[in-house]
């Protein structure tokens, strides 16, 4: 081979290592930066920008909760619900500046630092969903959810504490990220967009229409939305409900179809469970949008198509 044309191709060839190795480097920092570990948390402890976030029943909060942490609910962080008319939508998006007016009660300023956890009763969806928010309002870039959340604080011997902490005054000023969240109409139109990849985080019962969604709307449909591929919310955590490893998300994500540099559209019932499958997308560097009406909204438009493994319905 002359000369040249060897060079360009170990020049080549070590462009492509570096490339994959820098892929790997992005994906480790995105692990890094969107969760930490109990040992992180506990060197931080009393800093004055870090505000903990404890999502859980409140009776629990008061029981003991990490020390300084503040107790926040999915409802103060969500648009009003009614769902005696039959009409309303859980766990939307609220109005930007009565979130941002919660966040300031909390004690959130444009400066702090965020963790948020889910007490010991309490799964990991919710406290996934107040990331999500945060991220939604501007805040993203410097929220966290503590690995494991309390029981691995617990088990690290972090301190507990029963007082709730002082009121602090904080502000926000909302920066709602729209591009974050997607409605029925858009996810109709993109079903066979190449750049996105709609993947739905029910459990396959739900999925494959065995088993009804969980619906505060009439009808009730069975199935997912054409096209869509399917990463259950269980399966991203080991059994002391960790976030798995990137190589078994990867594997995750892969199965279901998603191609690397896709779009993950996130949906589930009703705008939770998807929230935690985004969060590991957004680990492994794919950019996120959810579909917040999700399955109520979708399965209760009887316009809109609804797959099944024997065919659409």
């Amino acid at each position: 081979m002359h000369a040249g044309w060897r060079n360009a191709v170990l020049i080549c060839g070590w462009a492509l290592v570096a490339a994959a190795a820098g892929a790997e480097a992005q994906s480790s920092s995105m692990r890094d930066r969107l969760l930490v570990e109990a040992d992180w948390l506990e060197a931080r402890l009393g800093r004055s920008d870090l505000v903990l976030l404890h999502v859980g029943p409140e009776e629990e909060y008061a029981a003991g909760h990490i020390k300084g942490a503040r107790h926040i609910t999915l409802s103060a962080i969500s648009a009003p619900e009614d769902h005696e008319a039959g009409t309303g939508l859980s766990l939307q998006l609220p109005e930007p500046a009565a979130l941002a007016r919660t966040l300031g009660r909390l004690g959130i300023t444009e400066g702090s630092r965020v963790v948020v956890y889910w007490g010991p009763s309490e799964w990991t969806t919710p406290a996934a969903r107040v990331v999500f928010t945060l991220d939604w309002i501007g805040l993203g870039e410097r929220t966290s959810l503590l690995q494991g959340g309390m029981a691995a604080w617990s088990a690290a011997g972090g301190e507990v504490s029963t007082e709730a902490p002082a009121a602090r005054a904080g502000g926000v000023t909302a920066r709602p990220r729209d591009e974050l969240v997607v409605d029925a109409d858009w996810v109709l139109a993109h079903l066979e967009s190449p750049e996105y990849r709609i993947v739905d985080a029910r459990a396959e019962v739900n999925y494959d229409g065995i088993q009804p969604s969980y619906l505060h709307r009439k009808p009730v449909r069975l199935g997912h939305i054409p096209g869509a591929g399917n990463v259950p919310v269980f399966s991203l955590l080991d059994e002391n409900g960790r976030v798995r490893p990137d190589a078994e998300l990867r594997a995750l994500f892969e199965a279901a179809g998603v191609r690397p540099g896709q779009t993950v559209v996130g949906y589930c019932h009703l705008g939770q469970y998807a929230t935690l499958m985004l969060f590991a997308a957004r680990i492994l560097g794919h950019p996120v949008k959810l579909y917040d009406g999700s399955f109520q909204d979708w399965g209760s438009q009887e316009r809109l198509p609804v797959a099944r493994p024997e065919g659409d319905r």
